[in-house]
């Protein structure tokens, strides 16, 4: 611990795993900020949180916080971000970091202008699980790499009215779920040099369906899917010339894996627990970073957030969905 105090802003459900994650961590929950005094006061009740506000003003001006999560719908992250960093705080942006890579880069900006953290929240990369898969791929185990896969796809409302559809709110599969298989692919193969999809919209206009075909220069291929109203299996794999990673079902939780060989053998199973959903991981990182004055993440760089949002903008203008917030 770095004796960082957390503040959240938005107390919706995300903010609640997230505080609950916090407190298993042991780390320093002090404030949290709503625009209604009500549901600020209720989540201070649940997570025993000392100083509650009725505005995200009021909690990025508090000299008791130090660190502020941003646990808003997406569309509004770019202004928050601007609002507590401006302030002098420290942030964690949740995923996705921003709506498009233009707001990314704003953020990154002023944190630097700042001297500041700004972190995405993409609290998958941080996870024992894929430290170890990492540790796999760099030991050379698999080989060199030739494809990876995985799917985010979900049985979610069709309500025009849930956020998931609803554009005004940067609605639509790919942000919302697509967001982890992409930074995933970004993950084990880097940029990718080329870009295509194909989607599915739903009544709204949002995306219901995505997925992508990531090319690059080693000649490796990733695929992703992503998907609001149909579940699939949730799972990932990386494949090497000398062997593969499987990751079980929810692969973007911590979940087992195994390293098989091409004749089918099993050459290492991973299955570590751990305590809570795994957000605290990241927030421990982000104290770290803070503590070691690097301010940027060393498993998701502030410039790899943007050049993802990057990736993510080009396969809208594919599919064909902007948001009403870009003009």
């Amino acid at each position: 611990m770095t004796g960082l105090r957390w503040g959240i802003l938005g107390p919706g459900g995300i903010a609640r795993a997230f505080a609950s994650d916090l407190r298993t961590a042991g780390l320093d929950l002090v404030a949290v900020g709503s625009r209604s005094a009500d549901t600020a006061s209720a989540f201070a009740a649940e997570f025993d949180v000392p100083h509650v506000h009725d505005s995200y003003e009021k909690l990025v001006a508090d000299p008791e916080v130090d660190i502020v999560y941003i646990a808003t719908p997406h569309p509004f992250h770019a202004e928050q971000a601007v609002l507590a960093l401006e302030a002098g705080k420290h942030v964690l942006v949740e995923k996705p970091f921003t709506i498009n890579a233009e707001e990314a880069a704003r953020v990154r900006d002023v944190a630097r202008a700042k001297g500041l953290l700004a972190m995405e929240a993409m609290w998958t990369r941080y996870l024992p699980m894929m430290v170890r898969v990492r540790e796999i791929i760099d030991e050379g185990t698999l080989g060199d790499i030739r494809a990876v896969t995985a799917d985010h796809t979900q049985k979610i409302s069709r309500d025009p009215g849930h956020r998931l559809n609803a554009l005004e709110l940067g609605g639509g599969a790919l942000l919302d779920l697509g967001i982890y298989p992409v930074s995933f692919a970004w993950d084990v193969l880097g940029e990718p040099a080329s870009v295509s999809a194909a989607a599915v919209l739903g009544e709204t206009g949002a995306d219901a369906e995505v997925a992508t075909i990531f090319t690059y220069a080693s000649g490796a291929i990733a695929t992703t899917l992503s998907a609001a109203h149909s579940a699939g299996p949730n799972t990932a794999h990386v494949i090497g010339t000398e062997a593969r990673i499987d990751i079980d079902r929810v692969w973007y939780n911590q979940t087992s894996f195994r390293v098989v060989a091409p004749d089918g053998s099993v050459l290492e199973s991973y299955d570590a627990k751990i305590d809570g959903r795994g957000m605290q991981y990241q927030a421990l990182a982000a104290e770290r970073y803070v503590l070691d004055g690097s301010l940027d993440s060393g498993i998701l760089p502030l410039d790899e957030t943007v050049a993802i949002m990057k990736t993510l903008d080009d396969v809208r203008a594919i599919i064909g969905v902007r948001y009403p917030t870009e003009g």
